[in-house]
């Protein structure tokens, strides 16, 4: 079994099949200040006075926020009715707000074994410590939050297994960034999406939820990497954690890396720019497709306008003029990606001409990049430093492209207009990329910039 067949199955009480319709407890919901107010309406038309459990629901106002006009201001005001209304312990807003999916981890809600909903797309960033989280529609966060069930179909698998080291400034945006080129916006459609490997295993927890994070962008319904003894010490080191558990009669922690599949099929992927490797369909009941990359092969990667699939080495991009950097979001928002751009930016200036827009994904992070000293290096480069919102990765605020403009982006999406005017470009890249494009105002490998 997969991972996420074990999950499902236990928390359905017997065996499950990919393509089977199943109705089971979910763990936690999740829902943002655009979201929300939507699963609100739904929730009043249902009925139901009370939330199935006000400690497992969970709504975070981050996304227009702080807002930047009425609209946003009215949205935010439902949100924060509701909550109070409800008496949710679990409100976050301006001050303790984070972006929804760097916050939550942070805050101990996610656990391994648990099955989440959130009304967000990237609610799948939570299967880096072992959970089933996949986003859904506010009409069915709106049941999930007043009934605590929802029904699923039961997904197929991807294996995704990367091995060798990796390369300096090589993280999980890189890689996952490699594995888009080759498998595709479509390559995981509907399906589970497991990443494993002796890579990944050495890969930290942050790289680990960019990973997962991005498993939408292939398609999938979730990404999932197993939990094993670094997950258990980032979970130990959650302070004050919600008692927001797997409920009862669901899948348990699953500690170590995880054991080959029986019948999957492999392409090994080694050698070779990012062009479109082998594509493997996805076998019947309980078959999976296996693809393997060599890690040490995979270089800072780039992916160039107007699909996250478009990537290709850093170097190789060529002389790419660009208007504004942004490092942050739910995808590269946390402390170890603002600790890597400031390596690169540490004692350089932004290039002229160049806006650079720095968003610690939570407060927490934003404190401890004070008290590291890396906001100050931030600053000293001629960077703008910004509290935590998802602001300009959707083109909510505080930087949105005007016509024309270019943007380095460590955000998860470059469609056309996601950031702005439609003409304008985004180029998704890890925070040593962004960094380095900030200093030397056009897309670059850090290499040139630190040697």
């Amino acid at each position: 079994m997969s991972l996420t067949l074990d999950i499902l199955s236990a928390r359905a009480g017997h065996p499950v099949e990919p393509g089977e319709l199943i109705e089971i407890d979910v763990d936690l919901v999740l829902a943002n200040d655009i979201t929300g107010p939507l699963a609100i309406q739904e929730f009043d038309r249902i009925g139901r006075r009370r939330v199935f459990d006000p400690a497992r629901v969970v709504l975070v106002n981050d996304h227009f926020t702080p807002n930047k006009d009425i609209l946003s201001a009215e949205q935010a005001a439902q949100t924060r009715q509701f909550a109070r209304r409800q008496g949710l312990p679990h409100f976050y807003d301006v001050g303790e707000m984070g972006v929804e999916h760097a916050l939550l981890p942070e805050q101990g809600f996610i656990c391994p074994g648990q099955v989440i909903v959130g009304a967000d797309s990237h609610t799948c960033t939570f299967g880096a410590l072992g959970a089933f989280a996949t986003g859904v529609g506010s009409t069915d966060a709106a049941v999930a939050m007043a009934t605590g069930r929802l029904w699923f179909r039961v997904p197929s698998t991807i294996l995704v297994n990367f091995e060798g080291q990796t390369r300096p400034w090589v993280g999980g945006k890189d890689l996952v960034l490699y594995a888009l080129a080759h498998l595709g916006v479509d390559g995981a459609l509907g399906a589970s999406l497991e990443f494993q490997g002796r890579t990944v295993s050495a890969l930290s927890v942050e790289g680990r939820l960019t990973m997962c994070n991005m498993a939408i962008e292939f398609g999938a319904k979730n990404g999932i990497i197993a939990a094993d003894r670094l997950t258990r010490t980032y979970l130990d080191d959650r302070p004050g954690r919600p008692e927001v558990g797997p409920r009862i009669g669901a899948g348990g922690p699953r500690i170590g890396a995880a054991a080959p599949r029986i019948g999957a099929t492999e392409a090994r992927i080694g050698a070779g720019g990012p062009a479109a490797g082998p594509r493997i369909a996805v076998g019947g009941a309980g078959r999976m497709a296996a693809y393997t990359f060599d890690a040490a092969r995979i270089p800072p990667m780039v992916a160039t306008p107007h699909l996250p699939s478009n990537g290709v080495p850093a170097s190789e991009v060529g002389d790419v003029p660009i208007d504004q950097v942004v490092i942050g979001s739910c995808t590269n928002g946390r402390l170890e990606d603002l600790r890597l751009a400031a390596a690169v930016l540490r004692g350089r200036k932004v290039q002229r001409g160049v806006r650079c827009l720095v968003i610690p994904a939570t407060p927490t992070v934003f404190r401890q990049a004070v008290a590291e000293g890396i906001v100050e290096t931030f600053l000293a480069a001629g960077a703008a430093v910004s509290t935590p919102t998802c602001g300009p990765c959707l083109g909510g605020h505080l930087g949105v492209l005007g016509p024309g403009e270019r943007c380095v982006a460590t955000t998860n999406r470059n469609f056309v207009g996601r950031m702005g005017h439609p003409s304008s470009e985004v180029y998704l890249a890890g925070p040593a990329v962004a960094a380095a494009a900030a200093v030397l105002g056009r897309i670059a490998d850090p290499e040139e910039v630190v040697t």
